[in-house]
């Protein structure tokens, strides 16, 4: 019997795990780094021991640390979640030599399918069906590129240890192998500590198909369907679903008896997925055996309505599986959405700072499994995802309808996250009509998914801005406090704000009092003024009523309503000229971590080479310059840290090339 477990996590993934606990009367134990001292995972466990650190390597990574820390506190079991050490086999061996319950599969399970390559050659083995592949370990660099050849281009570059698509990297140019293979070697190392890597032919416009495998210690091993998982980024996941639209009664037996019979091979124990490779023409290969739970589980459970965290416990406290497990059924839809901190029009770029406002509504067929709230900090030392949004229906277009509806319906502040980019892509055709694959954000530019702002919206959001910013000066005027918000000597020239949204600066001018006038962008617009207060407006604007909340943070103003949430930069009236960057500066996309550069002063570059890699969020992004120049400067240096905006290096007009 299972009393007290101590989740090895962080994030969501402790809070849904701390969830079934509670129900079950077990006893929850966190443990977090400095970083996550006051995180809400910690706040809901009943007792919490801090690592210390603020990385991954300092804190979540510690094998040693996590079993002392159960210890500790007497917890006679160990969840490690997903990501960190759920699949370290020593991490499985050690909590077993300690007496403590690993709630996770065997250590040869873990071990076997810890290596992608291993995993490859077993499943080959068991009449798998499985791509051409070649180990890199120990292939000169001239003859990487005959492997390539046969293997078939274009190729993946794969790291064998890990997942969630670090250390990956898809080539179709030969003379981008090299390189591929060496920031492979780079991030799989960093994130795994293990920078093993290997060739696999890539298969162009293929789905994205899972199946979720179960046992137990008494010989029982089933498959609870599939899920699809073909919307990705960077091999990310970011959509999934079950049931897949593209998977058939006959093709959901086979590929579940396909996987069935990996979990036999492995004499699985615990929750498990087996990946597969859907080709267009119905061919499935196998990708590899995830010997964990899932982040995308949540999907599973609603339409079986098993809890998958409670069967992983029972299991681990060597009960049989569930009766109804060995007769799934799929009941309606569900369709979950991956929340990230991140600048999808910006190629994705992880995004970092305080959450002023971070609230989703959960109505009927809407689960969040969230992560962070309201006025948590987002590092870049960790995952950018904020929390998973689950939509579930009767039908998929009613899932992803309420999906829909709760993203829009969901104020998020302060950080820049993928919202936007989810409800374009729910809403986007070729998803409505299920034409899916895992090159679905490759032939569609993030920047023409995103729905765009009507305008009218926009303009009621700027004028709501203005009105609400008068009346906050004037809440806190001390000289004269009981004359009227806008009030002015000289009626005939208009109070004037601007801010800028995007590219688009707004121009709001306005009068408020017995003649009120209001223009935006010189345009006069027929307003009513319901209310107005520092935080709220009420305002019909060309016989459309809108109500907005105003929120202001670090020189942003949120208007947030019923359809979504506006969100302007105030653009000062007299500018500070000594702000201004030196010319050719290149600066910081994201906080990070500088891990290479690879220029000096004075060497000439080429648009477009890469100068300098930054880290954060344990993926690699690559500097590259804007123009053929010469360095000037290079004022950080390797591992040092920086902030958003931060200068790493600075270019120079190439004056033999500009004599030419």
């Amino acid at each position: 019997m299972i009393t007290k477990v101590l989740v090895a996590n962080r994030g969501e993934i402790a809070r849904r795990v701390f969830r079934t606990c509670r129900e079950m009367g077990i006893a929850t134990v966190a443990i977090y780094s400095d970083a996550d001292a006051n995180a809400p995972f910690v706040l809901e466990a009943d007792e919490a021991v801090a690592l210390g650190g603020s990385t991954p390597a300092e804190s979540y990574l510690r094998i040693d640390a996590v079993i002392e820390a159960a210890e500790l506190v007497g917890a006679d079991a160990i969840h490690p979640g997903y990501g960190f050490l759920s699949e370290n086999a020593e991490f499985a061996h050690l909590c077993g030599k300690a007496g403590i319950t690993f709630i996770g599969p065997t250590v040869e399970a873990i071990e076997a399918m810890g290596s992608k390559l291993t995993s490859r050659d077993m499943m080959e083995a068991a009449g798998v069906p499985v791509l051409p592949g070649r180990d890199l370990t120990g292939v000169a660099e001239e003859d990487v590129l005959g492997l390539a050849d046969e293997i078939g281009w274009p190729v993946l570059v794969k790291a064998s240890f890990g997942g969630g698509g670090r250390g990956m990297r898809v080539v179709r140019e030969p003379s981008e192998l090299a390189e591929a293979i060496a920031s492979a070697r780079r991030e799989a190392g960093s994130a795994f500590g293990n920078d093993t890597v290997f060739l696999e032919h890539y298969v162009d416009e293929p789905r994205h198909v899972e199946i979720q495998i179960f046992g137990d210690t008494h010989g029982g091993i089933v498959h609870l369907n599939e899920r699809e998982c073909s919307i990705q980024r960077r091999h990310q996941k970011i959509v999934e679903e079950s049931p897949s639209p593209a998977v058939t009664p006959e093709l959901r037996e086979r590929m579940g008896s396909a996987a069935v019979e990996a979990g036999r091979a492995l004499q699985y124990v615990g929750a498990g997925t087996v990946e597969f490779l859907l080709a267009p023409g119905g061919d499935f290969y196998f990708l590899e055996v995830n010997t964990r739970l899932q982040v995308e589980h949540p999907v599973t459970e609603l339409v079986t309505g098993l809890d998958l965290v409670r069967m992983q416990l029972d299991v681990a406290a060597g009960h049989p599986l569930p009766a109804e497990a060995f007769h799934p059924t799929i009941t309606g839809h569900a369709i979950e959405v991956r929340l990230y901190a991140e600048d999808a029009v910006n190629g994705f770029l992880p995004a970092a700072g305080r959450l002023h406002r971070f609230e989703i509504p959960e109505f009927e067929g809407i689960r969040v499994d969230g992560g962070v709230e309201s006025g948590d900090v987002v590092s870049t030392n960790y995952d950018p995802m904020l929390a998973k949004v689950i939509g579930y229906g009767r039908t998929r277009e009613e899932a992803t309808a309420r999906l829909v509806r709760a993203l829009r319906s969901a104020r998020i502040l302060g950080v820049t996250t993928n919202r936007s980019l989810l409800v374009g892509i729910l809403e986007n055709s070729d998803f409505v009509a299920a034409k899916v694959d895992t090159h679905f954000l490759d032939r569609l530019e993030p920047r023409d998914l995103i729905p765009k702002e009507d305008e009218a919206v926009e303009v009621a959001a700027a004028l709501a801005a203005a009105l609400a910013d008068q009346a906050a000066e004037r809440a806190a005027a001390r000289v004269l406090p009981g004359i009227a918000s806008g009030f002015r000597n000289v009626r005939s020239q208009l109070q004037t704000r601007t801010y800028a949204r995007g590219e688009r600066e707004i121009v709001v001018r306005y009068d408020v009092g017995r003649r009120s006038r209001y223009e935006v962008d010189d345009t006069p617009l027929d307003v009513l003024l319901h209310s107005c207060t520092p935080e709220h407006v009420d305002l019909v604007v060309d016989r459309v009523r809108r109500r907005f909340g105003v929120l202001r943070a670090g020189g942003s103003t949120y208007l947030t309503w019923a359809g979504g949430t506006v969100d302007l930069t105030d653009v000062p009236r007299f500018p500070d000229v000594d702000s201004a960057l030196e010319a050719g500066s290149l600066v910081a996309p994201m906080p990070g971590t500088v891990v290479r550069i690879n220029v000096k002063p004075g060497d000439r570059v080429t648009a477009g080479e890469t100068v300098l890699v930054i880290e954060a969020m344990k993926m690699e992004h690559a500097i590259k310059a804007t123009v053929d120049a010469v360095v000037a400067s290079v004022p950080v240096s390797t591992g040092g840290a920086v902030d958003t905006g931060a200068v790493l290096i600075v270019l120079e007009e190439d004056e033999e090339v500009s004599d030419d």
